[in-house]
């Protein structure tokens, strides 16, 4: 009997530590998240008051698809944060309400390699055919390559609406803790998401590929010109920086299947390594990094000191 309550106790003993360490883990990593969140929210306002008043921006298909992917990621970084939070801490959302907020991260999240995807394609333009970009890159073509993406995006939303409808119709006045596991109701939703993410890993994968050495030629026999080998080289080494990180945010929704998804710590961990850092870095990249653009967010920080 002593033997058995000392065991009791010794469990009991273990499960408290065990408590404390993934309260311990579980807000350190929403900490982490929420002030890199709030970093990425001030930059997005920075670059928005810039962008609204500078007619150069405005006028440059690049930052006009730089400002959408900023605006995009922010919805996917705040619906993707509370439904963490959801599956961290057990709360019950109504469905309609849980899949609206699935429905605007899975969207956002494919969005922005597609709108990076669309970047590259205007850089390779710019590079490689400098004299049609003012004719191919406008303003214009931008809101509609971004339209047309987002539009395409829809379309398997649509598809799995459908298939959730159709299979079990009293789900949407039903709540459920907020994961994407529980609006599976149908064995084709899982066959269509995986389909969709496939696709759309393989078309930014070729695009990016085809892009880095068709720029990889040019600044090859540029490079014994002037400094726009330089340039050119950065820019591939840039792009594929970032085929690097499209491919670590879409591998991160399948690493939601594996069995170890039930761990205490990887539903932070996973949002902040595979869905938010490359979103963190992207800012950073194709922001700061950008001559005229920095100059402008130097002024804007500035700016109230002077004051």
């Amino acid at each position: 009997m002593a033997s058995a309550s000392l065991l009791q106790s010794n469990m009991l003993q273990l499960t408290i530590a065990n408590n404390k360490t993934a309260t311990y883990i579980h807000w350190t990593f929403i900490s982490l998240i929420a002030v890199c969140l709030c970093f990425f929210l001030y930059f997005l306002v920075v670059v928005l008051s810039i962008f609204f008043t500078s007619p150069h921006l405005r006028e440059n298909a690049r930052y006009v698809l730089f400002v959408y992917m900023l605006v995009n990621d922010a919805f996917f970084l705040l619906s993707g944060f509370t439904l963490m939070l959801g599956a961290i801490y057990f709360l019950f959302m109504p469905v309609p309400v849980c899949y609206i907020l699935s429905t605007v991260s899975a969207m956002a999240f494919r969005v922005t390699p597609t709108t990076l995807a669309a970047m590259a394609l205007e850089k390779y333009i710019a590079i490689c055919h400098p004299f049609r970009h003012k004719e191919l890159c406008t303003p214009q073509r931008a809101n509609v390559a971004f339209t047309l993406i987002c539009t395409a995006l829809i379309i398997p939303t649509v598809a799995d609406l459908g298939l959730m409808t159709s299979s079990y119709t009293n789900i949407f006045n039903m709540s459920v803790i907020c994961r994407k596991e529980n609006l599976y109701v149908n064995p084709f939703q899982n066959v269509l998401k995986s389909l969709v993410l496939a696709l759309c890993f393989a078309l930014v994968t070729i695009i990016l590929l085809f892009t880095y050495i068709k720029i990889s030629m040019v600044a090859r026999r540029a490079s014994s010109q002037s400094s726009s080998a330089f340039k050119a080289r950065k820019t591939i080494l840039l792009h594929g920086f970032q085929l690097l990180l499209c491919t670590v945010s879409l591998l991160s929704t399948f690493t939601e299947a594996l069995p170890a998804s039930q761990a205490i710590f990887l539903p932070g961990f996973n949002f902040f390594v595979f869905s938010c850092a490359p979103r963190f870095l992207s800012p950073i990249i194709y922001g700061i990094r950008d001559e005229y653009l920095r100059k402008h967010i130097k002024k804007s920080l500035t700016r109230p000191l002077k004051n």
